[in-house]
């Protein structure tokens, strides 16, 4: 008799919720009756989560913020723990949102249950100190970049290179191929400049970059009259937020925004003006060239930028090891600024050389959830015992 198997996954945010529900698909494919709760969203929910919280609840940014939320995120941590523990799941699966995640872990992991840690925190840019934690709190790493595994080896600690399903799931050349599909989709015609504009998932982020991107947009719209924006929101509260932004900000932009469809945005445009994170990965995967702007609350810039130590923001740039994608930090994401970098990566010989860099990338990216991540997972599970 085969016993069925119980999962509790837990991601903080729209990229790990994608990330869960590719690894709750790729489970299942070996473990058809396995039952997943926790929290995720839409994505997890897809493939079958029963969860136990809003993903929203968890999506917070910076050092402030948690701060601010913080009696509600230990009220969260302490009903996940006790849940975890009354049902004595066969495993814990964090999916990034790394204190969290990694705080309830040591915890769990210390109860006996086994713990799973998805996405590595990027201890190579920052607080390398962390890897001494993960090693007491974590059974298995997986990593989404090929570099990440070698640091954990070093240290004795199992990680596995599981790829990206991004890269999986984008095939090589689909921004160029499929970009006259999308624009026919949203009546663009085929010589319109189109630009997507991504000011990030959490909304602290939409709220400090987005006036900077629409300052640019404007600027651009002066530039290259006809310029098209899209926007893609993650939710339906982020596209609240950010249609109240625009009408605060700007007045007849020829902007759209859309709902909970980022890669099909990107391969409609041309270019990408995007805020930090996955979604850089996104556009870099469908060959988009870009620009990355970020900011951050004053007080986080001052503590982010004393531990830091990367040479590199944009995970592109970080992936090539060298400075392909402009990033403009803090005030250099100014109007003017971002417009400059943005007519710069537009221009023809220059998106050829993006594009060729960014599909040698995509080619080293490409995993195998099943085979990488689920059989050391089942491993782990069957012999209660960390793997090597």
């Amino acid at each position: 008799m085969t016993t069925i198997k119980t999962f509790v996954l837990v991601a903080g945010e729209a990229s790990g919720d994608q990330l869960g529900g590719s690894l709750m698909r790729a489970l299942k494919s070996r473990n058809p009756d396995a039952v997943f709760t926790g929290v995720g969203g839409p994505a997890m929910i897809a493939e079958g989560l029963q969860p136990w919280y809003d993903l929203e609840r968890l999506s917070v940014n910076g050092f402030s913020e948690p701060l601010k939320r913080l009696p509600e995120l230990i009220s969260i941590f302490r009903g996940i723990k006790q849940r975890v523990l009354e049902q004595r799941s066969d495993c814990f699966i964090g999916i990034d949102f790394n204190f969290f995640n990694l705080l309830l872990e040591g915890s769990l992991k210390k109860a006996g249950i086994r713990t799973v840690h998805y996405v590595s925190p990027s201890v190579w840019a920052w607080r390398s100190g962390r890897i001494r934690r993960i090693k007491q709190n974590v059974d298995l790493m997986l990593t989404l970049y090929p570099f990440e595994t070698q640091i954990y080896h070093d240290h004795g600690i199992p990680a596995r290179f599981v790829g990206h399903p991004k890269a999986q799931q984008v095939e090589v050349g689909a921004g160029q191929a499929n970009q006259l599909r999308e624009r026919q989709q949203r009546g663009i015609g085929s010589e319109a400049l189109v630009i997507a504009v991504l000011p990030g998932s959490r909304g602290s982020e939409v709220k400090l970059s987005l006036p900077d991107f629409i300052g640019a947009m404007t600027r651009l719209v002066e530039k290259r009259p006809g310029t098209l924006f899209l926007i893609p929101a993650v939710n339906t509260n982020r596209k609240r937020q950010i249609e109240r932004i625009l009408r605060e900000h700007c007045g007849s932009l020829p902007v759209t925004v859309s709902e909970g469809d980022a890669l099909d945005v990107m391969t409609a445009a041309d270019g990408v003006l995007v805020n930090s994170g996955t979604a850089t990965l996104e556009a870099m995967l469908l060959g988009k060239p870009m620009v990355m702007a970020y900011r951050l609350g004053w007080l986080t810039y001052q503590i982010v930028s004393r531990l830091v130590n990367i040479e590199y923001f944009a995970l592109p740039n970080i992936l090539a090891g060298k400075y392909l994608v402009p990033e403009l930090l803090q005030d250099q994401a100014n109007a003017d600024d971002l417009v400059e970098a943005l007519c710069e990566v537009l221009e023809p010989a220059k998106r050829a050389m993006l594009t060729r860099e960014f599909a040698a990338i995509h080619e080293t990216l490409v995993g195998d959830l099943v085979a990488d991540a689920v059989a050391p997972i089942e491993a782990l599970i069957s012999t209660g015992d960390r793997i090597e």
